[in-house]
């Protein structure tokens, strides 16, 4: 049992939380059958439009991977109306570092093409613990310096170039756009990070809270950075393009939006980022939701906080594409 108190959910999303909680937990044994569920979703989930009824053009497309590594493959998704040039997102789905593949949790951007705003695209990048670190956010970055240099036939304005992603995604969208800040290239406009995993360490009272509750707890966390790491997890020698909470210098990052539960596993490390990323001198919109669990707006999207966290994101994400 944790010593840390979890603050209580949200009382729309304590039946979700317990029936994610009696779920069995995600280890190296079941991770097979977890993998199977996110790419063939529950027998009862709908299958999302990608399309938005026709109004978004879907493309998958073989890229460059990291040189002397195999090609990837990303998903493209432009608005069907005639071409101009607009901003893009790049997105980096979640999973854990071990699960999902470029169209988990993709349909969230979906809206953003079908209104001519942007075009998505989202890298599959290769899945620990079969391939570690530097391997996934390697395969982000040559994604995103695919789409920078291809930016004109892809109909995006270069300059308007943001990547967002999703719990184990957000932490490889921060961790490559460090890469992408330290090798000077490609500019980024903007970073999305929703409930980012940025700190392999597991030392704050957060990430020892949850002992068998809610969903993604201390030991869950340990598998994740376990298999992306192996026995460097939680040691001295961890790169920031992995763990990024490592990186000593924050500046020149993009402007940036954070958000979380008030009782998941990652909360204090991204208060602490978002912390460090003002203190460096960039721009940072943090959100902390009461009572929200690990993944609450997406697993519980009707509840009143989900529907309010979904719609204070997808403003400063419209309002950052119109800039």
């Amino acid at each position: 049992m944790s010593a840390y108190p979890t603050p209580p959910w949200d009382p729309e999303l304590v039946e979700a939380a317990n029936a994610r909680a009696a779920m069995p937990p995600i280890s190296l044994e079941t991770l097979e059958e977890k993998r199977r569920t996110m790419v063939d979703g529950a027998p009862d989930e709908p299958v999302p439009d990608l399309t938005a009824g026709g109004r978004v053009l879907v493309e998958d497309r073989t890229v460059p991977g990291p040189y002397g590594d195999p090609d990837i493959t990303v998903l493209i998704l432009r608005p069907a109306a005639a071409p101009t040039t607009r901003a893009g997102i790049y997105y980096v789905h979640g999973g854990g570092m071990m699960m999902g593949t470029r169209r988990n949790g993709v349909d969230a951007m979906v809206g953003f093409a079908a209104e001519g705003l942007a075009t998505v695209i989202s890298v599959e990048y290769r899945l620990a613990p079969e391939n570690p670190h530097p391997a996934p956010v390697q395969d982000c970055y040559a994604g995103l310096v695919w789409v920078a240099q291809n930016a004109a036939e892809l109909g995006i304005d270069a300059d308007r170039l943001m990547i967002v992603g999703a719990s184990a995604g957000g932490g490889l969208a921060a961790g490559t756009a460090l890469m992408a800040r330290d090798l000077s290239y490609p500019a980024l406009s903007h970073q999305v990070l929703m409930a980012p995993m940025l700190d392999d360490r597991l030392e704050t009272p957060s990430s020892q809270m949850l002992d068998g509750e809610g969903f993604w707890d201390r030991h869950e966390n340990l598998v994740g950075w376990t298999a992306l790491l192996g026995s460097h997890c939680g040691g001295p020698d961890v790169s920031p393009y992995a763990a990024p909470a490592r990186a000593e210098d924050l500046s020149g990052l993009p402007r940036t939006y954070l958000d979380c539960g008030s009782s998941e596993t990652f909360r204090d490390e991204i208060l602490t980022y978002a912390q460090r990323l003002s203190g460096a001198g960039i721009s940072v919109d943090l959100h902390m939701w009461g009572g929200g669990f690990h993944g609450f707006d997406s697993i519980a999207p009707e509840a009143l906080v989900s529907r309010t966290a979904t719609a204070v994101r997808e403003a400063f994400i419209r309002r950052a594409l119109k800039e």
